[in-house]
């Protein structure tokens, strides 16, 4: 009797660990994890510090590493436009906050696309003890499991999760991909559409069906400007234009 327990114990505490251990992945929707942190420009309270404005919090591998450096040199390179909307860049690695400072000083004399003198104008967290890295499920490799992989977070002004997007280390970040999907989360809430597969701003955009009154013709719709091309698939145009006025600030 006594070993049945001893048994349940061990096999209970298995158990826990292993849900405390997968319990760490973000959830799209869900409140972003809260976090202190030393940052490159000094400390920050995460998310309270941002309410208001939409986050792309991204991590990398490492410090003084070649493709982190070129994915630095071009957020640097978008930050106007990320700025443009309502959007603050942080980026983050295992290195320390020193690290940081020596690698950005590093970065400004390189030469890379047509882009130099590049300095890195966003923060960039120090997590040399990989809480927030675990808190936000960014250690993920398999062949090097202590190293963050290339994990972006779009987090709302309401500090709501909205997009997760995960890259390995060996592939960089393709940023108007992330500027595109920043821009549709917007234009889903600022317009209450949805987008299309390939869709880029001035393209047709998707009228979800609870939008749709109930008994109206596809002629009747069509005169609104609304394209039924099946019971569940309706599109309207939203210029690009239009978009810009609402969400460029």
């Amino acid at each position: 009797m006594v070993k049945k327990i001893i048994l349940t114990i061990v096999l209970m505490t298995i158990l826990g660990a292993i849900s405390n251990s997968t319990k760490a992945m973000p959830i799209i929707g869900e409140t972003a994890p809260e976090f202190k942190a030393d940052t490159t420009q000094g400390k920050i309270n995460f998310p309270q510090d941002y309410k208001g404005s939409w986050i792309v919090l991204f991590s990398h591998p490492g410090d003084f590493t070649p493709v982190c450096t070129t994915e630095f040199m071009a957020f640097e390179a978008a930050k106007a436009k990320f700025h443009s909307l309502n959007t603050k860049l942080i980026g983050l690695s295992e290195n320390d906050v020193e690290s940081h400072q020596k690698w950005i000083e590093s970065i400004k004399g390189i030469k890379f696309n047509c882009q130099e003198d590049t300095n890195i104008t966003f923060p960039i967290i120090g997590d040399e003890n990989k809480s927030i890295a675990k808190k936000y499920g960014m250690l993920q490799n398999d062949k090097n499991p202590t190293k963050t992989v290339r994990a972006v977070y779009i987090i709302d002004p309401a500090s709501k999760i909205r997009a997760i997007i995960y890259y390995p280390q060996s592939t960089g970040r393709y940023i108007p991909e992330i500027q595109r999907l920043l821009i549709a989360l917007q234009a889903t809430d600022e317009f209450e559409i949805a987008t299309p597969a390939n869709w880029m701003p001035g393209d047709d955009v998707i009228v979800p069906t609870d939008k749709i009154p109930e008994g109206k013709t596809a002629e009747a719709l069509q005169e609104e400007g609304i394209t039924e091309h099946s019971p569940y698939l309706y599109t309207k145009s939203l210029d690009k234009e239009t978009i810009c006025d609402k969400l460029v600030k």
